[in-house]
């Protein structure tokens, strides 16, 4: 019988949970016009620094980021051209001409393609010889290789002026994320209560999915990783997950979408009773995730928070560097627009601490063939250091401190 059911690990239905759910009345404002202009002019400013005429910004959520267009990049070339002097051209298919006007959020001149044309082509008869043209990094390397063989233009990466930008978030971006890191906690909550003995990990995802969207989320989850026993050991999961069985680690990790902006929250803990070295392991856990945020202050580089996680782990027997027991990847990741984004809590990552970055603190500690815990949170530096989107979890026993 589950011993911690009063810590609320199980008791409950998924019925019972969902109809506690319901969608918060006051809500963050979404992102202004007012604050994608002064994205578009930071951009510009940049490409003036660099010595850059203009940059390319493929669909998706950098062209989200920048004019606050919501589009798919596919096969077919949909983007738009950025000026230094702050003229904007947008690159579509004719065809979608009509689609994408509704969709446009910001002003700018169309440049049009048929379907047999080539896009650089037709962008090249709007720009003069020789332009040095930064590429969004995340565009297909078969449109690059486009610009590349092109002789009217001279390319360069993108990535760390997008980077530069994008990493610092403003406060109104700040409030999208700690939204969703609310609900996704309720989530995480809700989903304990509702955990059973033969419970398989398909139910609780679709628990976990109609939690979100109890919770306003028409999109319902973003992703969802639900793992029991031995299976916790693989960071990502596996083929063929095991239903839960009484006394098994549960690691759950789920976020969902609000205005583009994305929460991400790991919880492990056990259900039943955890012997001695699951609560050894998990209070290590927590203590390698308590050192990164100590060694997350202003003007230190990111790598140095993966630094100090591994000392720690080392003091208490792990490790070291990715060697298991231990930690098998990188501390953590920035979020933003994008789940998995710019700055990387990476050794080696030289990256400064600057005010307005987001991003996780989950050094997972893996135990090969028995179990893994996760504890992930995220946090976002301000003027005086790091704050928590969400309080770490309480003990093993004990997540929520229920």
């Amino acid at each position: 019988m589950n011993s911690n059911r009063s810590y609320g690990i199980g008791g409950s239905t998924a019925e019972t949970e969902l109809s506690k759910l319901s969608e918060p009345s006051v809500k963050p404002a979404p992102i202004n016009s007012l604050e994608f202009q002064n994205r578009l002019d930071k951009a510009c400013h940049a490409l003036k620094t660099k010595g850059l005429d203009a940059l390319y910004i493929n669909a998706g959520t950098n062209l989200y980021y920048f004019t606050n267009t919501t589009w798919n990049p596919s096969e077919r070339m949909v983007g738009a051209l950025l000026f230094a002097n702050g003229q904007l051209k947008y690159i579509v298919p004719e065809f979608e001409i009509g689609t994408f006007n509704d969709y446009k959020g910001m002003d700018g001149e169309l440049i049009a393609w048929a379907e047999h044309e080539s896009p650089v082509q037709k962008i090249s008869e709007h720009v003069s010889e020789g332009i040095r043209l930064a590429v969004d990094d995340s565009t297909a390397f078969a449109m690059v290789s486009r610009f590349q063989e092109h002789k009217k233009f001279r390319i360069s990466s993108a990535e760390e002026l997008i980077r530069n930008i994008r990493m610092l978030k403003s406060e109104a971006e700040i409030a999208q994320i700690q939204y969703a890191m609310d609900l996704t906690m309720q989530v995480h909550q809700a989903t304990a209560r509702i955990l059973s003995p033969g419970i398989r990990t398909t139910e609780v995802e679709d628990f976990i999915h109609k939690a979100h969207q109890k919770l306003g989320i028409a999109s319902g989850s973003y992703f969802c990783i639900v793992l029991f026993g031995k299976d916790s050991s693989f960071p990502h999961g596996v083929k063929t997950p095991k239903p839960l069985e009484e006394n098994d680690m549960v690691l759950v990790d789920t976020g969902a979408r609000y205005n583009g902006y994305l929460s991400d929250i790991t919880r492990t803990y056990i259900y039943g009773d955890a012997t001695q070295k699951q609560q050894n392991i998990w209070a290590k856990e927590k203590a390698a995730q308590l050192a990164a945020f100590k060694a997350a202050q202003l003007g230190n580089p990111c790598g140095y928070i993966d630094d100090q996680v591994r000392v720690q782990l080392e003091k208490d027997g792990l490790g070291p560097d990715y060697a298991l027991p231990g930690l098998p990847h990188r501390t953590g990741h920035g979020i933003g627009l994008d789940i998995h984004e710019h700055p990387y809590i990476l050794r080696g990552n030289d990256i400064l601490l600057q005010t307005g970055m987001t991003f996780s603190i989950e050094p997972m500690i893996v135990v090969p063939d028995e179990f893994g815990v996760r504890l992930e949170d995220h946090i976002y530096m301000t003027n005086k250091g790091p704050k928590w989107f969400t309080q770490p979890a309480h003990s093993i026993e004990n997540p929520f401190g229920v």
